[in-house]
């Protein structure tokens, strides 16, 4: 197969000036040359302009971009290619992650016009999200990512089962408050047991990854959010009761983490 020179520079969003000047450095020569003067492509021109595309978005130079191109494929690449590869990994992955999460709020949004229950946080989820800047700042950016994106793989049905656990949860941290029971008491210490198997389901926090210091970090720093913020305290309806879970899971991991 073969392309003309005008056929491959509006397939690659360049200008055929490029191409033209591409081959006259000798970085991206046609497979051929006509007998008029027309320049044709092939497969392996396609292939070379890939890299070379790829590369100048990286920033390198083009006579550093011809020098890694025709270097024998035993020669080991440079440290600098290696860190501008690596750094473009990174931001694809970034990317990939954005738009993955976008993807799972538009389908929220499918499946509510469709007539299934949905909330504006879920439709809206990977274009705002306002504890992403809280959970990088306390627990680092691969927690973040990692919770981030088992979210948004669950359908809006398993997003509505898991907070109808979690609102079970807090239910019975409720019933077991207000029947009298201590912190230490064996059903407060059942209670906060089923609290931190919870926290262990999503992946990216301390428990899930098995790490003990911070797990004992995290379960301390959380139960003192449900003190002491409002917006984790209005859950459980008391402040009192608040408190409660807070002692409640403080003797657990005194005890038991």
């Amino acid at each position: 197969m073969e392309w003309t020179i005008q056929q491959l520079a509006d397939s690659a969003g360049i200008t055929s000036r490029t191409l033209r000047h591409y081959d006259e450095i000798g970085l991206l020569p046609p497979a051929r040359v006509g007998h008029n003067g027309y320049r044709f492509y092939d497969t392996d021109s396609v292939a070379r302009l890939q890299r070379i595309l790829l590369l100048r978005e990286l920033g390198l130079s083009l006579p550093t971009i011809a020098e890694i191109l025709d270097r024998p494929s035993e020669q080991a690449p440079t440290d600098a290619e290696d860190t501008a590869l690596l750094a473009h990994l990174r931001f694809l992955e970034a990317e990939r992650a954005r738009i993955d999460d976008r993807i799972g709020a538009l389908r929220h949004t499918l499946d509510t016009r469709a007539g299934a229950e949905g909330s504006l946080q879920m439709m809206l989820e990977g274009f705002n999200d306002p504890y992403r800047d809280e959970v990088i700042a306390r627990w680092g950016e691969a927690a973040f990512e990692a919770s981030n994106q088992w979210w948004h793989a669950k359908s809006l049905q398993q997003q509505r089962e898991w907070k109808r656990d979690l609102d079970d949860m807090i239910a019975t941290w409720i019933t077991t408050w207000k029947s009298g029971h201590t912190p230490d008491s064996t059903p407060a210490q059942s209670q906060a047991a089923r609290h931190i198997a919870w926290f262990r389901t999503i992946p990216g926090t301390p428990l899930a990854d098995g790490d003990r210091a911070r797990s004992i970090a995290m379960v301390t720093a959380m139960a003192d959010l449900y003190a002491d913020d409002p917006r984790y305290a209005a859950a459980y309806g008391n402040p009192n009761c608040a408190a409660f879970v807070r002692d409640s899971l403080k003797e657990y991991v005194r005890n038991s983490l």
